[in-house]
């Protein structure tokens, strides 16, 4: 899987945002906690504020806050909201593919492939991320032979 930038900084812009609930922090703070170019953050931002992830709040405290709880918002969640599903090929749900032959055996791989992305995007969440922990099976994901090697 291929996280993009636009993943990676909306996931750190929201669990800054954790750090901050309920306050309100604006673009501007949040992209220069995170070193983030502060155009791509307003996208960001927009785009999760569409997703209801984010409240946009005008006036001279104004910023962006979480809507919901930390504890309730997951990192599948933050993927969705500005890239779209986990786990399409060529845009199309892998439910919805077809191949020709003993092909079939293909959906079936992409289908698990977007399982095993959600069992970990689904199951952490922003508080998970401002408490600074991954919850106690996910972490030992990274213990895992050969996790820290890129293949």
């Amino acid at each position: 899987m291929r996280v993009t930038a636009r993943v990676d900084y909306a996931v750190r812009a929201g669990r800054e945002l954790a750090l901050a609930h309920p306050g309100t922090l604006s673009a501007e703070a949040i992209a220069g906690r995170q070193e983030l170019p502060l155009a791509f953050t307003k996208q960001i931002m927009a785009r999760m504020r569409r997703a209801g992830i984010v409240v946009a709040q005008r006036g001279g405290e104004g910023g962006y806050r979480l809507g919901p709880d930390p504890s309730t918002v997951s990192v599948a969640d933050i993927v969705r909201a500005v890239e779209g599903p986990l786990a399409d090929v060529r845009g199309e749900p892998p439910e919805e593919l077809t191949y020709p032959g003993d092909g079939e055996v293909l959906r079936s791989l992409w289908i698990a492939t977007r399982a095993g992305l959600r069992s970990v995007l689904e199951h952490v969440t922003l508080a998970d991320l401002a408490a600074g922990a991954l919850p106690g099976h996910i972490g030992a994901l990274t213990e895992q032979s050969g996790a820290w090697q890129r293949r």
